[in-house]
């Protein structure tokens, strides 16, 4: 799929009449097949992305030009739902329930004549950092597949590592996209809190959730975002702010005044490796006419707890509606009263991390730890947002790290929970402060995986953040 590495490659060719929006399914269709041992997809909708690429064709022979994202073949998530598809937040509690509506996004991507070839495997419920933990069986990382390729949006970044669609979408609560996008070694947006509507996007935590964009191409990247952006009637968080032209704005070339957080450079949990090329890196950036200066931020050691008592505590609320009552998967009644439905259902339904994560939530909840947990998480959020607010008051962005290591092996922290969400160190701040980030890709470590680079930028400024990460990545 080299020969269309972008969506401008593919709509030059297309409109040259080189190609077709048919023959670029079907290629798509071919390497799904061949690459289906990593176990991206959880359903392949071939006769209906066929049937939709014949109809585009038709338009482009008649001499119409499609909208933005004409015949793009695109990948969704299995937590955002599409009408008359499946969706399953790939978890046996949603087994076969089919979407009555498509989410907002969903529908912006067929409005600019997007095609839409499945949906993506996914740590269930968004629940994860390795993709280990879905119902539908773990994703496998294309460059290494005795490693995983991150989460919770595994399937959605190896769907792209492998081409077997152009870009997807991916759902980032704590980083679940911008992490796989390193594992993978492409690239993964986050956008502001409210920039893309949630309507249609199954929750986790609700402040912090936020649907985001796989790609290999920092154009294509601001293409699906143009797109899907913007106000929502069906979502009262969704930012009314007007959306930018991000296409102009990777037009400019200029220097930048970047900080880089020294605790999180010096924190020692990070691979010694990767410190060096981080540091290479940055005097690489000094080099060529940019500023880069080091900045403290004391309080890196409290944002993953922070985040952790929020967002289970909001996920225990938000997973309250799966009770095997009026969708999906329930139990035999056998004449069990209702709290045992309830509870079988749930237990029966809900993968182990799912049911981890709920139990913490409704213990930070409870009557007399509340205070003690979920008041003093919600105080440190707001320590957090001050200082990072302060620190993108003075500098053009902020880089730190994406990930402490590079992909690990499939099972090497699955038994402990603890070491997982210690992964999140870097990328949680993010979504605990609602600014916009983006990994990309920096360099290759010894071991042959790839990592990245994440770079913060200011509330709804995702034009300057795009700008900054084509610039770097030159």
């Amino acid at each position: 799929m080299s020969e269309y590495s972008s969506i401008s490659s593919f709509h030059e060719a297309l409109y040259a009449g080189n190609t077709t929006c048919e023959n670029a399914v079907r290629q798509y269709l071919e390497r799904i097949d061949q690459f289906r041992h990593l176990n991206a997809f959880v359903e392949v909708f071939a006769e209906e992305a066929l049937e939709r690429a014949r109809s585009l064709d038709e338009r482009v022979r008649s001499g119409a030009r499609l909208g933005p994202l004409g015949g793009v073949v695109t990948g969704i998530k299995d937590v955002i739902c599409y009408k008359g598809h499946q969706v399953s937040a790939s978890s046996n509690i949603l087994k076969g329930f089919t979407s009555l509506y498509s989410a907002t996004a969903v529908e912006r991507l067929l409005e600019a004549d997007a095609v839409i070839i499945g949906n993506l495997n996914c740590d269930e419920f968004a629940m994860g950092s390795s993709n280990e933990n879905s119902a539908h069986g773990k994703v496998l990382n294309a460059l290494d597949t005795s490693r995983v390729p991150g989460g919770s949006s595994g399937g959605s970044a190896v769907a792209v590592q492998a081409d077997l669609c152009l870009v997807s979408l991916g759902s980032d609560t704590g980083g679940s996209v911008r992490q796989p996008a390193d594992f993978c070694g492409i690239i993964g947006l986050k956008p502001t809190y409210g920039r893309i509507s949630r309507h249609g996007l199954i929750a986790y935590a609700s402040s912090f959730d936020q649907i985001g964009i796989f790609g290999k191409d920092i154009a294509d990247v601001a293409a699906v975002l143009q797109v899907i952006a913007g106000p929502d009637t069906y979502d009262s968080t969704a930012s009314q702010k007007e959306v930018p032209d991000y296409q102009s704005c990777l037009k400019d070339n200029k220097s930048y005044k970047i900080a880089y957080l020294r605790d999180a450079l010096h924190h020692e949990g990070l691979d010694a490796e990767m410190r060096t090329g981080y540091e290479q890196f940055f005097d690489n950036l000094k080099a060529t006419g940019h500023t880069v200066e080091a900045v403290d931020f004391e309080y890196l050691d409290y944002v993953v707890a922070a985040y952790y008592v929020l967002t289970t505590a909001e996920a225990s609320s938000n997973l309250s509606r799966f009770d095997g009552v009026k969708y999906g998967y329930r139990t035999p009644t056998g004449g069990l009263e209702l709290n045992d439905f309830y509870k079988k259902s749930r237990s029966e339904g809900f993968g182990k991390e799912v049911k981890r994560r709920i139990l913490l939530g409704t213990f930070v909840l409870s009557a007399g730890y509340y205070d003690a947990y979920f008041t003093k998480a919600q105080q440190v959020r707001r320590l957090v947002v001050e200082k990072m607010n302060g620190i993108l008051s003075d500098y053009d962005a902020i880089l730190l790290p994406t990930v402490p290591t590079t992909a690990f092996k499939i099972g090497e922290k699955m038994e402990d929970p603890i070491a997982m969400y210690l992964a999140d160190i870097y990328t949680v701040l993010a979504n605990l402060t609602g600014v916009p980030a983006i990994s990309i890709p920096l360099q290759r470590h010894s071991n042959g995986m790839p990592y990245g680079i994440q770079i913060i930028a200011k509330q709804f400024d995702e034009g300057h953040l795009l700008q900054i990460a084509k610039n770097l990545l030159q």
